[in-house]
């Protein structure tokens, strides 16, 4: 008898930040190795936010949805959010009847809580993943209709069913999880002084207002302190001191920066906001760094992630209100300290889990008994 091969059609969705897209096209890029790429995505978005470019880049088809979230402070837009949930389910219907997936995945996200409750109106099998340490509305809305959920810290049967839970951690880039002897490369790349310490600046990636303003302000201490500099933005931030600097102060500003294998390979330490994603990132290189969570997101849970790994000793922790006093010598201290470095770098890296895309991939074909 004739073997036919069928090729596996998934849906993908999510977005809105990296956090979400990130380990989405990780573990798409997983399940392409483990299907010999018989298989075919569409990812779903929402159409006017970050996803709609990084996804096409990354090599995947994406459909944007008219969805977005509901706004803090009082807006107008608000009262058009049902209106845009009963159009993005429904859009979401639609899709699904076209493309027939096999699978759908949900990794956060108004676009993907529309797509993945219509999915599990159609009887697709259903995975979702929070990344958080405390879980986001759109998963915590779907926690009773979809068939497995994805974790990546302990203790979250507070929010979910133990018995759909299964620990995974966050998915990170291929490239991340094999820095390996890049450092000479990655320094050179960002034109940098290759006998200087270098502190790589992140805030998530749409840029961080408070890292931003702090290093801007004491930016010229920065350049006195005879250290290399690589500095993420966002597209929103322009420095207007980065000119007025030493001649031989090596800093390299990038509104967005794509090579981040090569940015964590070039570092020595580094700031960043205390996204998912990020920590996940930075517990796979095994960087000592900076923390700064982010005030403006909900329950706070970049806090609850940054403590998660301060309680172990594994990050420092700065609090955003006291950022532009304090964030420029915390790291100064910490670039000078190599004792502190050595023993925040062995602490994050016991709390890295690198093959986590393997890990949901294999709960995702156990849905569908591959």
């Amino acid at each position: 008898m004739e073997v036919v091969t069928k090729k596996w059609r998934i849906i993908i969705s999510g977005g809105g930040t990296g956090g979400h897209i990130y380990p989405a096209i990780a573990v798409a890029q997983t399940l392409q190795n483990r299907l010999n790429n018989e298989v075919e995505f569409l990812f779903v978005g929402a159409s006017d936010r970050m996803e709609m470019e990084k996804v096409p880049k990354a090599g995947f088809t994406i459909i944007g949805l008219w969805i977005s979230g509901i706004q803090r402070s009082f807006s107008l837009r608000n009262v058009l959010f049902p209106v845009k949930v009963f159009s993005a389910v429904l859009k979401s219907l639609f899709i699904l009847n076209r493309f027939k997936p096999d699978l759908a995945i949900g990794f956060g996200g108004y676009a993907s809580g529309a797509m993945m409750y219509a999915a599990t109106l159609k009887g697709v099998p259903t995975l979702i993943h929070e990344q958080n340490s405390y879980a986001g509305i759109t998963n915590k809305i779907l926690k009773n209709r979809v068939l497995k959920i994805a974790v990546a810290y302990d203790g979250m049967d507070r929010f979910f069913p133990p018995e759909k839970m299964v620990k995974t951690g966050n998915p990170v880039r291929l490239d991340i999880c094999n820095l390996g002897n890049k450092k000479s490369e990655a320094i050179s790349s960002f034109g940098l002084n290759p006998n200087k310490k270098t502190i790589l600046i992140i805030g998530g990636s749409l840029g961080a207002k408070t890292i931003n303003e702090s290093i801007e302000k004491d930016l010229l201490i920065l350049a006195n302190a005879q250290v290399n500099v690589i500095w993420q933005t966002g597209k929103l931030f322009q420095s207007k001191q980065v000119e007025k600097m030493p001649a031989d102060f090596s800093i390299k500003l990038e509104t967005f920066i794509y090579e981040m294998d090569l940015a964590y390979a070039a570092a020595d330490v580094v700031i960043s906001r205390a996204g998912a994603l990020s920590i996940a990132e930075l517990a796979i290189a095994a960087k000592p760094c900076i923390l700064v969570p982010s005030p403006n997101v909900s329950e706070d849970h970049q806090t609850k992630n940054a403590m998660a790994l301060v309680n172990n000793n594994a990050a420092i922790l700065v609090k955003d209100i006291e950022a532009k006093d304090t964030l420029v010598k915390a790291v100064l201290d910490l670039i000078d300290n190599e004792d502190m470095q050595l023993t925040l770098s062995k602490n994050i890296a016991k709390m890295a889990i690198p093959n986590a895309a393997e890990l949901i991939v294999d709960e995702l074909l156990k849905l569908k008994k591959i």
